[in-house]
């Protein structure tokens, strides 16, 4: 089930993109605002069931329509050198966000990323449905979390809860590159 969630906002977004319909025009004949649908596109909330309902009736779909089901039946997860998925995220122009892996855990799902921060790159304050842990792998960026801004360096780790604005802002010289990962609770519904 936890898989299905995960692939939504991936699905979702392809059959947009493949309709030429921006997140505007569905926002707009969903009666969904822009903001949630790029959230649950970028798998930052699940969206409930009417919402749901809304978005696929505007895109004209149907559930069969979408392969929402996860292909892996090994009991380990191994990612090799550059086998990660380039996800294009429209909320966060300048960062460059490569899905690992994903995994559903007792109570919550482990989706993981590398996260290239480009130098200059101020992504507004934005917020999730999950527990967030950053480890910075290279470089130096600033963390701006409920108007707080926290320099991080090579080797830090920052742990927060999602649902607090945060941003990041990389106004040093180089780029920066972390590795994130998100804890999404499960709706016990």
């Amino acid at each position: 089930m936890d898989d299905i969630l995960v692939n939504l906002g991936k699905q979702l977004k392809r059959v947009r993109l493949s309709k030429e319909l921006s997140l505007k025009q569905v926002a707009e004949m969903s009666d969904v605002s822009t903001g949630l649908i790029s959230k649950i596109e970028n798998f930052r909330t699940t969206p409930s069931l009417p919402v749901l309902l809304k978005i696929m009736q505007a895109l004209q779909i149907d559930l069969g329509e979408l392969n929402l089901m996860s292909n892996n039946a090994e009991p380990y997860v191994l990612i090799r050198h550059g086998e990660g998925e380039l996800e294009d995220r429209e909320d966060s122009m300048g960062l460059e966000y490569t899905f690992l892996f994903s995994n559903s855990l007792s109570d919550s799902t482990l989706r993981t990323y590398i996260v290239r921060v480009n130098k200059g790159v101020y992504r507004e304050p934005i917020s999730t449905d999950a527990i967030e842990l950053i480890y910075v792998v290279n470089g130096k960026l600033d963390y701006i979390i409920n108007e707080e801004s926290i320099v991080l360096n090579e080797g830090d780790i920052l742990f927060f809860d999602g649902s607090v604005p945060h941003a990041v802002h990389n106004k040093y010289s180089e780029n920066a590159q972390l590795l994130k990962m998100y804890f999404i609770q499960k709706n016990p519904f």
